[in-house]
């Protein structure tokens, strides 16, 4: 596996090359649809305008699940294929995914029985691919697992099995597996136009080096716009004037103190004020509460939580928990934006929307993936695939990502030591204090990231920006953001040093990500 930059880039320079598959994005979407490609050994590339994952693909509930609440809508099929993914997924990325048991508490005298006879029917439909069955449990056990949990009214519990992950780190292990497939997978090159053809059909796309400035022309048989909410702007680009596709739905999440909620199960209230799902799910030793499902008109790569949806989340938090977190216990809030199909009727209710993919060709070729969930991302790959071998004439070849193992993946790993999201690559990570003893020390007292890990992340994760490593490679953004803000300096400087850039750029790095920062704390924080 290659992740030097500079010889990466190389491999776009010469403007004849015809690769077979050329893959716009590299979020969750991007990357499986170019692993697929790359397995299946067709010539791929993908580009990705910022870092992987920057975008939606690192904002998620932390969950690999097939999704309760559309269980609940009757969407029997999405459920079926979203479990059947995340038995895949459990199997072939063991060391970032988890089985992870969920308590929905009782507040109504009816809820232990609704509740079981429908997460039997998430149990079976899951087939030889299970997790665990669902059970029904007493009101004394609920609060032996949930000691915080609010005990007046509290009629039992139901528990079930779901999955739990590391969203980015994962998405930074499919690029690493796309590399050692023979892809080419290069972030922060942004595309800016598409190239046609004299029949006015999509034959590449010409895209910027973010870092030099310089514009590359890329021939492609094929083109994937697997953009999440931006894939309007590139069939934009495709058709001038063309109805929007996708609709934005944001998503806030908290993360506060484990103490919150010491046990190791997670919640999740199937019923809030306006019909949404809420979760509590302990996470890197923080607990993760969410999400919110907000229409909004416009995308950005930095959405902001809204001052409405953070209240949603504190007043529902607070009805279930004993200790209300109040804003001074929120460690971060992220907020990520889902790329819906857009209604058909013009409804704004976004939690009502399928959460299927879907996949469209226009008249030109330009073949378009949007919808779907990260769950489903490897079979999202497979079919965006399969209609590249249609509409680019590929020679036929079946996938292989059923069977295929993810970078790192490693059973049995210690999730008591945070290194294990390194899977089978924990002993190179710490094997680089031996390179440099003050490698081995800790980045921040509040968090146990070890400055090895920045130079890892920048060696082989692809790595660039202060950003990259404490937003996606550790996730000291998400968990703690003033922490973050204080670990700027000392990571500007690690990674200056592996990418040979001067002073001038530590500085600059660590003011731009400190501002950035700032949108993840309710509170302006000024650094130690």
């Amino acid at each position: 596996m290659n992740t030097n930059r500079k010889e990466l880039i190389g491999n776009i320079a010469d403007p004849e090359k015809i690769w077979d598959v050329i893959v716009v994005g590299g979020g969750a979407t991007g990357l499986g649809a170019a692993l697929d490609a790359a397995s299946r050994g067709y010539q791929t590339l993908l580009l990705e305008q910022a870092d992987f994952a920057k975008g939606t693909s690192s904002r998620s509930t932390k969950l690999v699940h097939g999704g309760v609440r559309y269980l609940a809508q009757g969407d029997i099929g999405l459920v079926r294929e979203a479990l059947y993914e995340r038995g895949l997924l459990l199997k072939n990325a063991a060391h970032l995914v988890k089985n992870e048991s969920f308590i929905i508490p009782n507040y109504e005298w009816w809820g232990g029985a609704f509740y079981t006879i429908g997460l039997t029917l998430y149990d079976l439909l899951a087939g030889k691919l299970g997790f665990g069955r669902a059970r029904h449990i007493s009101k004394k056990e609920v609060i032996s697992k949930l000691s915080t949990i609010q005990p007046e009214h509290l009629y039992g519990g139901v528990v079930y099995h779901d999955g739990q992950f590391d969203d980015s780190r994962l998405a930074v292990n499919l690029a690493q597996t796309s590399l050692e497939q023979g892809a080419t997978v290069l972030n922060y090159i942004r595309v800016t136009s598409l190239i046609k053809d004299t029949q006015d059909k999509v034959a590449g796309v010409a895209a910027t080096d973010v870092e030099s400035g310089i514009t590359y022309q890329l021939k492609g048989k094929t083109v994937i716009n697997a953009t999440g909410v931006f894939v309007d702007d590139l069939l934009q680009m495709d058709k001038p004037g063309k109805k929007p596709l996708v609709r934005s739905s944001q998503g806030v999440h908290l993360v506060i103190e484990r103490s919150f909620m010491p046990g190791e199960d997670a919640i999740m209230i199937p019923k809030t004020d306006d019909g949404r799902v809420l979760f509590v799910v302990p996470w890197h030793d923080k607990l993760v509460v969410g999400t919110t499902d907000t229409p909004l008109d416009q995308h950005s790569l930095e959405p902001v939580a809204l001052a409405e949806e953070i209240e949603f989340i504190m007043r529902t938090a607070a009805k279930y928990l004993v200790k209300a977190p109040t804003r001074k216990d929120v460690l971060s809030v992220f907020a990520g934006l889902r790329p819906l199909a857009a209604p058909e009727d013009g409804s704004s209710k976004t939690k009502e929307i399928s959460r299927s993919h879907k996949l469209i060709v226009t008249t030109s070729g330009l073949i378009t993936i949007t919808g779907g969930k990260w769950t489903t991302y490897r079979r999202m790959g497979e079919d965006t695939i399969n209609k590249a071998i249609e509409v680019g004439k590929l020679p036929a070849r079946a996938t292989k990502t059923k069977e295929l193992s993810i970078h790192g993946s490693k059973a049995d790993v210690n999730r008591n030591d945070h290194l294990y999201v390194y899977g089978s690559d924990e002993a190179a990570v710490l094997a680089l204090g031996n390179e440099n003893p003050a490698w081995k020390e800790k980045l921040h007292a509040r968090l146990p990231y070890l400055k090895a890990e920045v130079i890892w992340g920048v060696r082989y994760e692809m790595a660039r920006t202060v950003e990259d490593i404490l937003a996606r490679r550790v996730r000291a953004l998400f968990l703690d953001a003033r922490a973050a803000i204080d670990m700027a300096p000392a990571v500007a400087k690690l990674v200056a040093t592996e990418l040979q850039y001067d002073e001038t750029w530590e500085n600059e790095q660590v003011k731009t990500f400190r501002k950035l920062a700032q949108s993840y704390l309710l509170e302006p924080y000024t650094p130690e």
